[in-house]
């Protein structure tokens, strides 16, 4: 039975595909860019959804891989699309971490903002 797409063939060896397509299709599943696979993607995402960034001027495209201004291949930020409000190119990447980032800063304590009274109380005392 063929791994790729579940037909069954003629067995021979250690062929575990029916064919070359089922073969490459095979391949590209089992070599899915690692940001595709940690957002639990079934399936690839196709190019025109990627945002790349340039290492020279650091513009960004979707779905174009060379900068037109540097001439240099770009770098690959993970999936994205265009900003509803500016139009730009935002990664899912860069909003995941500004979520997270503004979820781990750590609130002032009560005690640092002046309004733990237990502490207030015992200064009073003392003197």
């Amino acid at each position: 039975m063929c791994r790729a797409c579940g037909r069954s063939f003629p067995a021979q060896g250690r062929k575990t595909y029916c064919d070359d397509a089922c073969r490459q299709r095979g391949f590209r599943l089992r070599q899915r860019p690692p940001d595709e696979i940690q957002l639990g993607l079934a399936t690839r995402l196709p190019k025109t959804a990627i945002i790349y960034q340039c290492p020279e001027c650091e513009v960004r495209f979707i779905g174009q891989q060379r900068c037109d201004e540097c001439g240099v291949f770009m770098r690959r930020l993970g999936p994205g699309e265009p900003c509803p409000h500016c139009e730009e190119a935002v990664a899912v990447a860069d909003l995941i971490a500004e979520v997270q980032a503004t979820i781990s800063t750590p609130r002032p304590l009560l005690s640092e903002q002046g309004g733990d009274r237990s502490t207030s109380s015992q200064s009073t005392m003392t003197t």
